[in-house]
């Protein structure tokens, strides 16, 4: 639980799991330490599927992303298929940037290049229709965030904010009260913290995971996308259904939340939470 506000540490709070998701809306990977920039994790959504008129395509769209994997490798970024052993595609780092092209990230239009035929071609055919693989545009991307009391900072494909971040005992209650347990891939977060009291990552303001420093933004709102069963991308109405009986506030049903980085460092799990 949290302790007296006047205690700058958290008892027993500690980063338990970090998560990178190369390209948006596809499955992520956990990796045990990672550098943490004021834009986000290091290749954390920097590359995006699109449909042939730059549009962005999420699990929204297109459940079947869920069981496509993307990690960064040595060789570049790779891409596969969960289920099938041997499936997957990857775009080396040394590939000379593609065509330039304007993207649309919700509101957003920014600049961005297609780096792999090759790969457009595999997210095709396994999406069942034609999309295009993006990558951020190093040099003249203008995505940012802006919130009060904070500089407004680079922003990736990521949604809103730069890290999004759930507590582990969280997720153990909203499970205590569901039929069939679903897992914390669901949500998709950055960090999971463990040692929290349920819902305590409500209370966290800003605070400190290795050499990096953080500030809780906002409640993270939730979509149909967390009923998108990761494995299967077979679509129910949980958790959301539940989530919305106690984690309503107005018309957002909220679960974990959104940070921004205040200090860029390396994180590692097992590294403590100290309040600032």
């Amino acid at each position: 639980m949290l302790t007296n506000p006047n205690d700058k540490t958290l008892q027993t709070a500690y980063l338990s799991q970090i998560w990178i998701y190369p390209v948006k809306s596809l499955a992520g990977t956990r990796v045990p330490v990672a550098h943490a920039g004021c834009s986000g994790l290091q290749h954390d959504r920097q590359w995006m599927v699109t449909d042939a008129g730059g549009h962005a395509l999420t699990q929204r769209d297109i459940p079947g992303m869920a069981p496509l994997r993307a990690s960064v490798t040595a060789n570049g970024l790779e891409m596969a298929s969960i289920h099938e052993m041997g499936d997957k595609v990857i775009v080396p780092f040394s590939t000379r940037m593609g065509p330039q092209m304007q993207v649309k990230v919700w509101n957003d239009r920014v600049y961005a290049h297609c780096p792999s035929q090759i790969a457009n071609q595999w997210l095709s055919e396994r999406l069942g229709q034609e999309v295009k693989l993006v990558a951020m545009h190093p040099d003249i991307s203008t995505r940012t965030y802006d919130v009060p009391r904070h500089p407004s900072g680079a922003l990736s494909f990521a949604d809103d904010f730069p890290y999004h971040l759930i507590g582990q005992s969280s997720v153990d209650d909203l499970n205590a009260r569901l039929d069939e347990e679903v897992t914390i891939q669901r949500f998709r977060a950055n960090f999971v913290i463990a040692g929290l009291a349920p819902y305590g990552d409500d209370l966290l303001g800003t605070f400190t995971m290795g050499d990096a420093a953080f500030a809780s933004i906002s409640p993270c709102e939730r979509c149909v996308m967390v009923n998108i069963e990761p494995g299967s991308a077979k679509k129910g109405r949980q958790p959301l259904k539940t989530l919305s009986t106690y984690r309503r506030q107005g018309n957002n049903i909220t679960f974990g939340q959104n940070l921004i980085a205040i200090r860029e460092g390396i994180v590692r799990e097992m590294d403590q939470i100290l309040m600032h």
